[in-house]
């Protein structure tokens, strides 16, 4: 097989910015003859070092200053087009060749004179799930991975709930798949709004076979097996430094890897993970600013020297690097600001406390008027009731003159302008006469009923500040017909209650005396996840209905959202 991984073109050799850093471009070949464009960043001054491995889609080019700083602190690096990207052969099949490509590469590392026989990989999000592809094969000498903002299950990364994030695979597609000449994107506004569901690309401008594909496939079947590793990180030896935000799309998957592997067969494997947990979206990582709220100085974190010291630890093995204890997680708590260590996650010291809802009363009602307290319901309350409209969906965040609808973001934005919507029902408390910390997973237990075979229920942790900005601090949504098995949808029957528990995934925060707790509940999130037509006809469906959805309050019927509490 040593002919399989030889180099096949050394292209250039130029010298960079610092004088003992050189780049050599290269091709190393697949299993299948492929081959993949690839530089390596080497301290002339160093003949035998470990190795940093980043394998991306995005241009190895544009990593040449990450690189060298890598470089500089001791190591050999190598970047790499993924197949079917830049400068590499081969077609693009998102993720699918990925594994097979890592294990490849990392093969032809280890055999080259100056790579120390150790190697770790980089990166976030694609560049962080092809690390877990990768160490899924057991390359001999992969010795640590570096995974930010990522996934270890595909379906997982794409739907929620039953629901897709539309505009995410959507964007990310209509600039990874080749267009015909000539032809331009139509207005992206105008296109996520396509039924049925299936036809999203052409509405886009040109036939998109994954994006279709991934549109029509919203149960997690053997479609999406060959992505899904969950199974495989148990046995994985493998210390794994995993850092994501709570606004990160990837949250739930990045905080649940390192909860998988936490609980991994090999003990030495258990203790050498680490969660940096912290109050950014997937752009904003390690800073501090996040949308439309500033964290303060403390929230940002330089992730390049908090890498260097993970791959210092397990790569060079450096003693002094070992000698220095790290808590297995680092989370930030939003609103005071600051970090907090912990020995896993959820953190203990933390239980469930339920945070009732109350309808309004008689001689006030109306949506979005409802209290929220931790008294449970002793009797019947009136239900509170919204119509969700697929034709003019209930947006992400709120719609401004710089924010149109496709560009919705998820990062924390005021929420007070979509509250006084009439398709949205808003559960405020008193101000709080003292702060309330929590910090885990959140969940929403709803009682609730629709009048068609199908609706979502969107649901918002918020702080009201007392200025009236409203802060979203978690969100989560659930596809009625997916209220019991994502894998076995059924119709919802019309008027019959269900008991529902809508995921907001993890979060820590603070909210202050004299704020106020609020959730918002609602019909979509559109269109960071896709409409619900409501009619259960799912993505072929071109139908749509109006569907008058149902929120319960009783004692037998206790609505409510539940919160890790500080005890």
């Amino acid at each position: 097989m040593n002919h399989l991984f030889t180099i096949l073109v050394a292209v250039a050799i130029t010298s960079t910015a610092m004088a003992d850093v050189q780049t050599e471009t290269t091709t190393i070949q697949m299993r299948d003859g492929v081959r993949l464009a690839t530089d390596i960043y080497r301290d002339t001054a160093v003949s035998k070092a470990p190795v940093i491995l980043m394998r991306t889609p995005y241009d190895k080019s544009k990593q040449k200053g990450n690189a060298e700083k890598y470089a500089e602190a001791g190591y050999v690096v190598v970047i790499q087009d993924c197949r079917g990207t830049r400068q590499s052969e081969g077609v693009l099949a998102p993720y699918n060749n990925e594994g097979q490509d890592g294990f490849d590469t990392i093969e032809w590392i280890t055999r080259q004179g100056w790579c120390s026989g150790r190697v770790g990989m980089m990166g976030g999000s694609y560049v962080g799930a092809v690390q877990w592809q990768a160490a899924a094969e057991h390359p001999p000498g992969l010795a640590a991975i570096a995974p930010q903002a990522t996934w270890s299950s595909f379906y997982r990364n794409l739907y929620l709930g039953g629901a897709v994030r539309l505009s995410l695979i959507s964007s990310w597609l209509a600039g990874n798949t080749p267009k015909p000449e000539g032809v331009q994107p139509a207005d992206m506004n105008e296109a996520l709004l396509q039924l049925p569901l299936s036809d999203v690309d052409k509405a886009i401008g040109w036939p998109m076979p994954w994006l279709d594909a991934y549109l029509t496939h919203p149960e997690p079947n053997g479609f999406w097996k060959r992505l899904d590793l969950t199974d495989e990180l148990p046995n994985l030896k493998m210390p794994a430094l995993h850092v994501v935000g709570y606004y990160d799309f990837f949250s739930r998957e990045s905080v649940g890897n390192f909860m998988i592997m936490q609980k991994a067969r090999d003990p030495q494997t258990r203790k050498q993970q680490r969660l940096v947990l912290g109050p950014w979206d997937h752009g904003t990582v390690g800073k501090g600013t996040v949308a439309e709220v500033d964290f303060g100085r403390d929230a940002e974190v330089d992730t390049f020297a908090l890498q260097v010291d993970w791959f210092d630890r397990y790569l060079k093995q450096d003693r002094a690097a070992i000698a220095k204890p790290y808590p297995p997680v680092r989370y930030f708590s939003m609103g005071d600001n600051v970090w907090n260590d912990a020995h896993a996650w959820p953190p203990e010291g933390f239980s469930a406390t339920s945070f009732y809802f109350h309808s309004a009363s008689k001689a006030n009602k109306r949506s979005g008027s409802g209290k929220m307290n931790r008294e449970k319901p002793t009797g019947e309350e009136p239900a509170d009731t919204f119509r969700a409209d697929p034709a003019n969906p209930v947006p992400a965040c709120p719609v401004t003159a710089t924010r149109p609808m496709k560009a919705a973001v998820w990062g924390p934005v005021d929420q007070s302008a979509l509250e006084d919507r009439d398709d949205m029902l808003v559960y405020t408390s008193d101000v709080l006469n003292e702060s309330l910390s929590f910090a885990g997973n959140v969940e929403a237990k709803l009682f609730v009923s629709a009048d068609t075979p199908d609706a979502d229920w969107a649901v918002k942790l918020v702080d009201v500040r007392p200025d009236g900005f409203a802060q979203n601090l978690a969100t989560g949504i659930l596809r009625g017909r997916y209220r019991d098995s994502l894998l076995e949808p059924s119709p919802l029957q019309p008027g019959k209650v269900y008991e529902i528990t809508v995921d907001l995934g993890p979060c820590a925060a603070t909210i202050a005396n004299g704020h106020r707790l609020r959730v918002d509940i609602c019909g979509s999130l559109f269109p960071l996840y896709d409409r619900n037509s409501n009619t259960g006809e799912g993505p072929f469906g071109a139908r749509t209905l109006i569907s008058t959805e149902s929120v319960y309050h009783s004692s037998l019927k206790s609505s409510r959202i539940v919160l890790p509490v500080k005890q």
